[in-house]
């Protein structure tokens, strides 16, 4: 069953291995027509889903698969990130199509997330930053499987593989299945809410 499904797999293009998955072209963002209007005031559109707490993370890859830096790792602040299946164990997160990390990371084929901690809002700042050396100053060590960074001090992390990429209006949405991962009983998570950081208090 498992050859069957990686030779149908490879009939339709889609990555088996470790092998880079395919940054996509970027296309034209706009999803509406030039003659239609917007179905709500983007605005209003973030002022209310930024109601909805999340967790955050910051997504890494390995150095090696950029063109222009053969050494450097790439990692970008990723707020959309969630579990999605558990046979497989799949996870997802959602980028933008303008993300100038994103080329690098499916470069890679590979990446990590790390979950960050109460206290790491200032790390999380710094992955937001783009253009930036997000990796001056921060200690981290190799994942296990993909050889991502794992950022020093993170409650938890997930080590994946590229498994798909959609496309969802002006964001991709990345699949990754878990090859490896882990986490500590202790510590607060960090959360965002209404374009704050925030504490959990049970």
């Amino acid at each position: 069953m498992a050859a069957t499904a990686v030779r149908y797999l490879r009939s339709v293009g889609a990555p088996t291995g470790a092998e880079p998955y395919d940054a996509l072209p970027r296309p034209d963002l706009r999803a509406v027509g030039a003659d239609e209007r917007l179905p709500v005031d983007p605005a209003e559109f973030r002022s209310v889903l930024g109601h909805f707490a999340s967790g955050v993370t910051v997504v890494t890859a390995p150095g090696g698969a950029d063109e222009d830096d053969e050494t450097a790792p790439a990692g970008f602040a990723c707020q959309s990130f969630a579990s999605l299946s558990l046979d497989p164990p799949l996870v997802t997160f959602m980028v933008a199509r303008t993300s100038t990390t994103w080329p690098r990371i499916a470069r890679a084929g590979v990446f990590c997330v790390n979950i960050l901690g109460a206290d790491q809002g200032e790390l999380c700042r710094g992955f937001a930053v783009s253009g930036a050396n997000k990796f001056a100053g921060v200690g981290y060590r190799a994942a296990p499987v993909t050889r991502s960074p794992l950022l020093d001090s993170v409650p938890a992390w997930i080590d994946c593989r590229v498994q798909a990429v959609h496309t969802g209006g002006d964001h991709l949405i990345v699949v990754g299945r878990v090859e490896a991962l882990g986490g500590s009983d202790d510590g607060e998570p960090l959360l965002f809410h209404r374009g704050r950081f925030g504490r959990f208090i049970a």
